[in-house]
């Protein structure tokens, strides 16, 4: 290694990389092969936290980039290209383990996919932050994993020309560009080398492609390629440190120094504080300066100087507090002044800014009519503008709330009651701040109307009373789609002959035989009467529902 000291992560690989070949050199049976998994399983960890950590340093390379552009943009966007080169590299490496899958299961790419591959989220290194959904492989599920013949005929092929030996290309390409960034003085210390002596157990030479895989169980060769994300992961985070390492500390001091206002937040709710932190971007944090800042102003002159407020920075930045008392767009500039490094000489840096204060503001939405009804759950949206819904805290004077999986409320008022409030708070920084209430008024469900086929008055003809064969229960103009009423009974009475008859309580909505038998032996002309019809809410209130007049046709 030329005196190069290994990080523990190198060891770690290299170790196991020595233990893999030696497995393999020996040829041993499938239950000692299985060791693999374990192996592989830990290179997966390993490379899923490093990827976390190069992410990081994305992150923190493009926050300098936001910060003075113009110096860091030559690194920053080749950085960018080292992210994409590693990006399709091990993209491509995570294919051929797919195709490998496949070839050994026998069935399509996708099958392969669906059945052996699990969905996790990893970190998204083109979002620092954020991260990225990447299907897995579950190696201890494939059943062939001890077999060799499909993974040899791929990756080496009849006369060489296996996907082994493009591979061993690529990875040629990527350690050369790697080491153009970084320096070849430091090739010891990148993997990915394909050249070199290798030979058998009897001592034959052979390439880099056939020593590894001729003859490999796919989950050796699982485990090997994982070893090959874990060296281009390794070569990426150098390159990326060595191009960060151009951007010093030095340039900043002494080249495009610039003023920069970093606040908390531009809108803020009346009785919170506008917070932000103002600094010489990318500056010594030794470095002291002094810091005048104006109210109400778009610039600081020499007539408004004198009314500034002056603030002393403290490890090279100053951090504004302004209590948001009056509501509305609210401006403020000011300027830092410090000595110039190179001449000594006092400084001034000028900034401004603006930011909104505005009212604390509640929206409570019924989601289905502008009324609560007791008896049932009514759906509404709770939310408040610029505030995250998970810090809302709804509360209610009569009647209970409760969340669903969505996000929206329900909301169950009693009853005996005329009028309830709906009230949300939010905790911001530590305060609990109300931000508004509304008030609703409260409203039984209204009664259903009876009918039959679809009217309770009028002329109908016989069969096709028979047919209707019950009593149903409408809700008309309602939106509460699963609210039903049930009837539960009720009596038919008809005059014939001058004589009133009745079937007496029928408890039911359906028409009994003494209804149908009725109904049957009706004449043109005849009134059907369906009185005290009783119809039960689904909280089991009763309640009388209108009678049902009609005369056959």
């Amino acid at each position: 290694m030329a005196g190069y000291k290994e990080t523990p992560r190198q060891k770690m690989i290299g170790m196991m990389y020595l233990v893999l070949t030696a497995m393999l050199a020996l040829n041993v049976a499938k239950d000692i092969l299985d060791a693999f998994l374990v192996v592989n399983d830990s290179m997966e960890i390993t490379n899923q936290s490093f990827a976390t950590k190069i992410a990081g340093q994305y992150a923190k390379f493009e926050t300098q980039y936001n910060l003075e552009p113009v110096k860091v943009e030559e690194y920053w966007l080749k950085a960018g290209d080292v992210r994409q080169k590693s990006y399709e590299l091990i993209e491509y490496i995570e294919d051929i383990k797919l195709e490998l899958v496949a070839r050994s299961e026998r069935m399509t790419r996708e099958e392969a996919l669906g059945k052996y591959f699990e969905k996790q989220a990893v970190p998204d290194q083109f979002s620092p932050g954020q991260m990225r959904d990447q299907f897995m492989l579950n190696l201890n599920s494939v059943p062939s994993r001890d077999k060799y013949d499909e993974p040899t005929n791929y990756l080496i092929g009849q006369n060489k020309n296996g996907k082994a030996y493009e591979l061993a290309d690529k990875m040629k390409e990527y350690r050369a560009y790697i080491l153009d960034i970084i320096g070849s003085q430091f090739e010891d210390r990148i993997g990915l080398v394909t050249t070199g002596k290798f030979k058998d157990a009897s001592g034959t030479p052979q390439d880099w492609e056939y020593y590894n895989f001729y003859h490999t169980i796919l989950a050796a060769d699982i485990t090997l390629l994982n070893k090959i994300i874990a060296e281009v992961q390794t070569a990426e985070f150098d390159a990326v440190n060595t191009l960060y390492a151009n951007i010093t500390e030095k340039d900043f001091k002494f080249d495009n120094v610039a003023a920069r206002v970093i606040p908390k937040s531009t809108y803020i709710l009346q009785g919170q504080a506008y917070e932000a932190e103002i600094l010489v971007a990318a500056y010594d944090s030794k470095t002291q300066s002094q810091v005048k800042v104006l109210r109400g102003a778009g610039k600081i002159t020499d007539a408004n100087i004198a009314r500034a407020q002056t603030f002393n920075s403290v490890n090279g930045t100053v951090k504004l507090e302004f209590p948001g008392n009056t509501v509305g767009p609210q401006s403020y500039a000011g300027v830092i002044e410090m000595l110039d490094p190179r001449t000594q000489e006092l400084t001034h840096y000028e900034f401004s800014g603006d930011y909104i204060v505005a009212p604390p503001a509640l929206t409570v939405s019924p989601l289905k009519m502008n009324v609560l009804y007791a008896e049932l759950k009514n759906p509404i949206s709770i939310s408040s503008p610029g505030i995250a819904s998970d810090l809302l805290t709804p509360s209610i004077t009569k009647g209970k709330l409760s969340k669903r999986p969505d996000g929206t409320w329900d909301a169950e008022v009693p009853i005996d009651e005329k009028l309830t409030t709906i009230t949300a708070s939010a905790s911001i920084d530590g305060k609990t701040i109300v931000l508004g209430s509304y008030d609703f008024r409260i409203k039984r469900v209204p009664k259903p109307n009876a009918t039959i086929a679809g009217i309770s008055d009028g002329k109908i003809d016989r069969d096709r009373l028979l047919a209707a064969n019950a009593i149903i229960p409408e809700l008309v103009d309602f939106d509460f789609e699963d609210y039903y009423y049930q009837i539960v009974s009720y009596e038919l009475e008809t005059i014939l002959g001058g004589d009133l008859q009745s079937t007496g309580t029928i408890r039911s909505n359906r028409f009994n035989d003494a209804v149908l038998n009725t109904i049957r032996n009706s004449r043109r002309g005849q009134k059907l009467f369906f009185m005290n019809i009783q119809a039960k809410s689904p909280t089991g209130r009763m309640v009388t529902l209108n009678p049902i007049s009609l005369e056959i046709q």
